[in-house]
């Protein structure tokens, strides 16, 4: 054979051709069942050009001893030297002329031998999924067939070890020079079925028919005693159970149990999934009921299981619901809200901390905690009026109480506000409360009019500066004072800040995210009808009218007692007058 170096190459080609018809094995093509089959073929400067035409024609003749589809045997090629190439993945072809058009395209890398690296890309690319390696589940074999000539420039021994712990099953042929501790070494036990020396590429071929008997194996499913309870899938030379429709493989990897549907997580019951032989089947909890959809459930009390967004009270009926408010005030069109505080009238203050350890996102909370403290308000100039202060190293007066006339205006005027940052002086900024937002300049009514004045403090931490002064002096001057903390708030300060009683007037939250469930605390605090004006004076003239009218009934009825009283006596005197008559 290597005279045939000296020859033209036409004529190496011609001496070539009859190896295409040598190389088709004898015998039917085998059925090995679904395979994941991977050639790893030595292309390195070593192997001369018509041992390398030699393999490629190895190639052809093997591939039609097999049976080649998507759901049978897949194939895939990949050449080395001191490089890696893809020939073809696993996915590309699923017909077999396709692969043989590809082999016979190949052309040769002619550098190193870098066989380790070629290892490490079968396991971690060619047999991937992503190349078109069925997945682990479908249990799938994996085959690798590496053919090489000499020995590897590279550490083959650990990589092939990883290949092989992933269920790679490795034969390694090698051909005339290779080194026969390595093909050891990269190999599958038994060592005896899986390596394989061949003296010269001419004598390949007798290496394809031993492997094709190996690949194709016995059919030990037709053979009997597998103890598959449904199913027997035959591969090389071995076999797998698998179970019918409804059912999973059990432990022992032969017996078949009814599949609970319900752990595939695709049911979409909203409340309870029962898994039944046709399929999974969805149950509510106790006190719903199943709708006609068979996944929804809806509460018997619906006002249990709906968002139903009543302010007050949900009250259910039957399919429907409906909302109430408690006495003395009004449901408003929505169905659901209940008329504002338009008992009396408010200055209200708040004094919000914009500080750095508020941070951006909580501080987005507090805009929207405040806008649900206006949402209950009867904001207008002759009813609640709002100002809104920030504070951090500095105090700044986002709108006083005299600019806004409507809770949209203010509300849109607190989205609005920017945050601060930097330090924390909540005695500053109670100070400019004080002497600035509650001034009629800023819009306050004045003190004559007995309009109550309240200040809200909202805060996350310890003040850097004094609040005790200022704080009692808010007190002194008549200010209802409010301290809501989140967080790291200081209790101590937050009573110094408060009114008395501290329970009534100082609210707590550990989260920004938690804090609205101190708003139904406040709602009763802040509005007038609910007593905020505790120790002033508040003429409400709905209280006015109230005394009129039971001062009104009491006169009436004082009035049809005396009459009564009067038609009495004269009705005793008449008596009195005929007893003396008939004495």
């Amino acid at each position: 054979m290597r005279g045939l170096l000296c020859s033209p190459l036409p004529m190496v080609l011609l001496l070539l051709r009859p190896w295409e018809t040598r190389l088709q094995f004898a015998g039917p093509r085998c059925s090995t069942g679904p395979l994941d089959l991977v050639f790893v073929i030595d292309s390195s400067r070593s192997v001369r050009p018509f041992e390398f035409e030699t393999m490629r024609q190895f190639l052809v003749g093997l591939l039609r001893g097999l049976d080649v589809g998507p759901n049978a045997t897949r194939v895939g090629v990949i050449q080395y030297s001191s490089q890696v190439q893809s020939v073809f993945p696993l996915g590309a072809f699923s017909r077999r002329e396709d692969m043989e058009s590809a082999i016979r395209a190949l052309v040769p890398l002619a550098q190193g031998t870098m066989t380790g690296l070629a290892i490490q890309y079968a396991m971690n690319v060619a047999f991937s999924v992503a190349e078109g390696a069925r997945p682990p589940e479908e249990r799938v074999p994996r085959v690798a067939v590496i053919v090489t000539d000499g020995r590897p420039q590279d550490r083959v021994a650990e990589v092939a070890a990883q290949a092989r712990a992933r269920g790679i099953e490795i034969y390694a042929v090698g051909v005339q020079r290779a080194d026969v501790g390595s093909l050891r070494a990269m190999a599958s036990p038994p060592l005896d079925e899986h390596v394989f020396l061949v003296e010269s590429f001419d004598l390949i071929q007798e290496f394809g028919r031993q492997l094709q008997g190996q690949l194709c194996g016995r059919d030990l499913c037709a053979e009997g005693g597998h103890g598959c309870q449904h199913q027997c899938i035959s591969t090389r030379s071995t076999f797998h159970c698998a179970c019918n429709p409804g059912y999973q493989l059990a432990a022992d990897n032969k017996s078949c149990l009814a599949i609970d549907h319900c752990s595939f997580g695709n049911h979409s019951c909203q409340h309870e999934c029962v898994s039944t032989f046709g399929g999974p089947r969805c149950r509510c909890r106790e006190g719903h009921n199943l709708l006609p959809d068979g996944r929804s459930c809806q509460a018997r009390d619906l006002c249990n299981g709906v968002d139903h967004g009543c302010e007050y009270q949900c009250v259910s009926e039957g399919l429907s619901y409906h909302c109430l408010c408690p006495e003395g005030r009004q449901l408003l069109a929505d169905g659901k809200s209940c008329d504002r505080c338009r008992e009396g009238h408010v200055d209200l203050v708040l004094l919000i901390d914009g500080s750095k350890s508020v941070r951006p996102q909580n501080f987005e909370l507090v805009k929207r905690f405040v806008n649900q403290i206006v949402d209950f308000l009867d904001v207008s100039p002759e009813g609640t009026r709002v100002g809104l202060v920030q504070f951090s190293s500095r105090v700044r007066t986002e709108f006083p109480l005299g600019r806004y006339g409507t809770a949209a205006e203010v509300k849109q005027a607190v989205m609005a506000v920017e945050y601060m940052e930097r330090g924390t002086m909540t005695g500053l900024a109670l100070r400019h409360m004080v002497e600035h937002s509650f001034s009629e300049a800023q819009g306050a009514r004045p003190r004559a009019l007995n309009v109550p004045r309240v200040g809200l403090v909202f805060t996350d931490g310890r003040s850097q500066d004094d609040i005790s002064v200022w704080a009692a002096r808010a007190k002194e001057e008549g200010i209802v004072m409010y301290a809501v903390g989140v967080g790291k708030a200081v209790e101590e300060e937050l009573r110094q800040i408060a009114s008395e009683p501290a329970e009534l007037h100082v609210s707590y939250s550990p989260h920004f995210s938690t804090m609205t469930h101190l708003l139904e605390n406040l709602k009763g605090s802040i509005c007038p009808e609910e007593g905020i004006s505790a120790g002033t004076e508040l003429r409400s003239p709905c209280e006015c009218e109230s005394l009129v009218e039971f001062q009104g009934r009491t006169l009436g009825t004082l009035e049809s007692l005396t009459q009564k009283l009067v038609q009495l006596t004269a009705r005793l005197e008449d008596l009195e007058n005929l007893l003396a008559t008939q004495k």
